[in-house]
């Protein structure tokens, strides 16, 4: 249930269904077992029935039999067969703008404002056992016989057998006919992450369920999910995969699996860490062709891109790319390497970890444990008379040190950087404890970046914006007000999001004499900021209104990733 026991066991015996002493003894019973308390309180004998019907009234719903019920295809054409089985709703009826859907948890009322957002009309909900909608469900929404839920079936509660031996004996081992359903299960998550465009995959041991999320376009949706017994077979095959060691259970580990999907090959990183439920997984879908893409791919707009595309082809100096974890940093730094690639130049990058091998660069990993670190890996590269340097990430004073340095001496040097914008990365800089004076000789531009999800094309329609979004754009309102706006409607192609792919926003801070100057005196952000202003650069959040009024993305897009970053 979406709510605790206790709150269960209070109403059913608040309407005198149980007793005070049946609701403590189904209390500790479903505590020990880890179980539903309606089921132990239905094995105790109480209907089922019954207790949904009471849980039902207390939010005023109604309960509904979905046994011997007919529902018109038309209204089981309202709710896609993914979107029934994800949320585990039957559509019953529906009255002018109003859809019925029977749920099983009459205290979920997420799953109804998730389907509200997602079919765009009034959702209401009425109550019918679990069971009830799993046989509809199998009855109305036929599945493909390679679905996860059809290889769910396939396991049975004796099926899956625990790995005993060690990780060696196991990659030695021939696969058994009873371990087939978990690795089809196992490919079969990985296969439909890619087919959805995911970035990741999580999977989340919960206290009573095994929860599998998807990050599509930078926001994470949660999928249909295996039995709870199921997790430790997954995640033993998991780590299997990956080379870690599935004896170690109480420290976090990495590994990486490579797999060949619908003629790609791709590259998954895998971290586990533990948890109070047991083991949480994540994987990392590095896809080598969506990741190798040209400057025009990034999302510039053309004035911007000849900006940066000047920056890039200095010959020496800092050019940093700063922004969250997620925000596309390291994709815009193998756009910039892939576009002053040349037979002329030597390049080489220092990496943690290398995510993809680029023709005609040479590639260092750094290793810590070893004592291969960025700093370690730079002063030994210089003696390779690179060109041009890319650092994935500038860690601490020594990196930024050598880094500066190398600027300083005749080389071009890429750098990434966590900062909310463009004028942080200079007082950031000085921070971590480089001198002023470095920093103003070194640094010739810093490009602050988000992502955004772009609108989907197969369903893309004009909207209004609202009082609300109007408000927080501020001094932009009147300008916006006067473009044409779209949006997504949602769709199958965009698995009814309404969105469809992603591309970025951009800040972009040269840096001339006057901030020279200004760094030299140590200036706060705000002020370097005013400077960038004057010298040209547009905030994030008014080059994704650009953006927006090009019918690119959508204001509300913007608003969600550049909120609070001191975009005004």
């Amino acid at each position: 249930m979406a709510v605790n026991d206790e709150y269960v066991v209070e109403i059913l015996e608040g309407v005198g269904l149980i007793a005070a002493h049946e609701g403590r003894a189904a209390l500790e019973q479903a505590r020990r077992e880890d179980r539903d308390i309606i089921d132990v309180l239905a094995e105790r004998g109480h209907s089922k029935q019954d207790i949904l019907k009471a849980l039902a009234n207390q939010f005023g719903m109604e309960t509904i039999s979905l046994r011997g019920l007919d529902i018109p295809q038309e209204v089981l054409d309202q709710v896609p067969g993914e979107v029934a089985r994800r949320y585990k709703i039957i559509p019953v009826y529906k009255t002018d703008n109003t859809l019925t859907v029977a749920i099983s948890d009459p205290f979920d009322v997420e799953t109804l404002d998730s389907l509200r957002y997602i079919l765009k009309c009034n959702v209401e909900g009425v109550v019918a056992p679990a069971e009830e909608i799993d046989v509809a469900l199998n009855q109305y929404y036929a599945r493909p016989p390679d679905s996860m839920e059809a290889v769910l079936e396939e396991i049975t509660e004796g099926t899956v057998t625990m790995p005993t031996g060690g990780l060696e004996e196991l990659q030695e081992a021939e696969a058994t006919e009873a371990d087939a359903p978990i690795i089809k299960l196992v490919s079969l998550v990985i296969l439909e992450a890619f087919r959805s465009r995911a970035s990741d995959i999580h999977l989340e041991p919960l206290s009573r369920q095994f929860r599998v999320r998807y990050r599509i376009d930078g926001v994470l949706h949660e999928v249909e999910s295996p039995p709870k017994r199921l997790q430790s077979a997954i995640i033993s095959r998991i780590k299997i995969m990956a080379n870690m060691s599935i004896a170690e259970k109480r420290l976090p580990q990495d590994g990486r699996i490579q797999v060949n999907v619908m003629g790609r090959d791709l590259d998954l990183r895998v971290s586990s860490i533990p948890t109070n439920h047991g083991e949480s997984i994540v994987m990392r879908i590095l896809d080598k062709q969506s990741m190798l893409l040209g400057l025009p791919q990034l999302g510039f707009f053309s004035d911007d891109q000849q900006k940066f595309e000047r920056i890039i082809s200095v010959p020496d100096g800092i050019i940093l790319v700063t922004g969250p974890t997620g925000s596309g940093k390291t994709t815009t730094l193998y756009a910039c390497l892939n576009y002053i690639n040349t037979p002329d130049r030597k390049i080489i990058t220092v990496e943690d970890p290398v995510e993809y091998q680029i023709s005609g660069i040479n590639q260092v990993q750094v290793k810590p444990e070893i004592g291969l670190s960025f700093a370690a890996a730079l002063r030994s590269i210089l003696r390779q008379a690179p060109n041009v340097i890319m650092i994935g990430e500038i860690r601490d004073l020594e990196t930024a040190e050598i880094a500066i340095n190398a600027s300083l001496t005749g080389h071009l040097v890429f750098s990434t950087l966590h900062t909310n914008d463009a004028p942080s990365a200079i007082t950031r800089l000085i921070d971590i404890g480089v001198k002023p004076f470095l920093v103003a000789s070194s640094v010739r531009a810093i490009m602050a970046q988000r992502l955004v999800r772009r609108i989907c094309e197969n369903c893309k329609e004009e909207y209004e914006p609202t009082e609300a979004e109007l408000r927080l754009l501020g001094p932009w309102a009147e300008e916006v007000t006067r473009s044409t706006l779209y949006k997504g409607r949602g769709c199958k192609a965009c698995n009814l999001t309404g969105y469809r792919g992603r591309m970025g926003i951009f800040e972009i801070f040269t840096v001339d004499d006057q901030v020279r100057e200004m760094i030299y005196r140590r200036v706060s952000a705000g002020d370097l900021r005013v400077r960038a202003r004057e010298l040209g650069m547009r905030p994030l959040r008014e080059d994704g209104l650009r953006k927006a009024m090009a019918g690119q993305t959508t204001i509300e897009e913007v608003l969600r990733v550049t909120m609070g970053g001191g975009e005004e």
